[in-house]
């Protein structure tokens, strides 16, 4: 297997931002992204979520594409997302087609990691933008 060192941020919203994560389903939805990460032999550094998107950051072996690994790991949560309603019925949850990737850092990888847990205070305090511009 090659030696590499490489990070990622993805983020990706919910189908035109709807508020589709819930306090409900937020967790098994996080637990999903980051088991199928593993199973693509990936390494899962943090995984968060508010009501309208997530945040993922990932080491990505040089094996997978960025895209066929973010295809998949989307489209296993979406799918476990659509069958959380609990009476068996499906629930119209959908991901945006299209994500955000960003490659970290080793030396910014603990603060990413650090902002990602920490989306919740992040927004409701309103200073997502200016912990963005942190880092450039």
């Amino acid at each position: 297997m090659p030696y590499s060192r490489l990070y990622y941020h993805f983020v990706w919203t919910t189908k035109d931002r709807q508020p589709l994560i819930t306090e409900a389903n937020r967790t098994p939805i996080l637990k999903a992204i980051a088991a199928k990460t593993i199973q693509l032999n990936g390494i899962c550094h943090a995984v968060n979520a508010v009501s309208d998107h997530v945040h993922l950051v990932a080491t990505v072996p040089p094996s997978i594409a960025l895209g066929i690994f973010i295809g998949q790991v989307k489209g296993n949560s979406s799918h476990l997302a659509s069958r959380l309603g609990g009476d068996g019925a499906l629930q119209a949850f959908a991901w945006q087609s299209e994500y955000g990737v960003m490659t970290v850092s080793e030396s910014l990888l603990t603060t990413v990691v650090l902002y990602v847990l920490n989306q919740q205070e992040h927004h409701d305090a309103g200073d997502v933008n200016a912990r963005l511009g942190q880092w450039e």
